[in-house]
This record gives C-alpha cells, sequence and structure tokens, in this order.
C-alpha cells in the first residue's frame, strides 16, 4: 500500500496537471481511506471537477470535497490616497 503523503503527492500534482483543473491551491488530506480536498475557488464547476481528478487519481480512496466556492467581485473604484 502506497504511503499516504504519497498520495497526497499524487493527487496534488494531477489537480496542478490536469487540463480540466490546473488548480495549485487546493490541499490533500489522506486518513486512513478517506480523502479530504479542502481550498476555495471561484466556481461550482471548479469544485466539482477538482472532485472528479482527485476520484480518478485515488480510486479506491472516499474523496470528500470540502472546497469552498468564493464570489469573485469585479473591482470597486479606484482608491484615491492624499
Amino acid at each position: 500500500m502506497e504511503a499516504p503523503q504519497y498520495v497526497a503527492a499524487r493527487v496534488q500534482q494531477a489537480l496542478a496537471e490536469d487540463g480540466r483543473t490546473h488548480e495549485l491551491g487546493i490541499r490533500v488530506d489522506i486518513r486512513g481511506d478517506q480523502l479530504f480536498l479542502r481550498g476555495q475557488v471561484s466556481g461550482a464547476q471548479q469544485r466539482l471537477r477538482l472532485g472528479e481528478v482527485a476520484h480518478e487519481t485515488a480510486p479506491d480512496l472516499h474523496v470528500h470535497n470540502e472546497i469552498k466556492v468564493v464570489e469573485a467581485h469585479e473591482p470597486g473604484e479606484d482608491e484615491h490616497l492624499d
């Protein structure tokens, strides 16, 4: 059986390199047969894709997608400093 830190590294590499995701800021934790994804993304579709890639990379683990979707707003007015 592969050591948990190697599985986590393999999943993180897949999340970064897969053409569907290209995501670097996701934390991957392994606890027994459980894989936890944590972090923030700007859309629900990206969250789902990350879960899919993680499952494909480590199919024997139960994936818990705890990634939060955050709203990205357009910048407001320029801040003027006197």
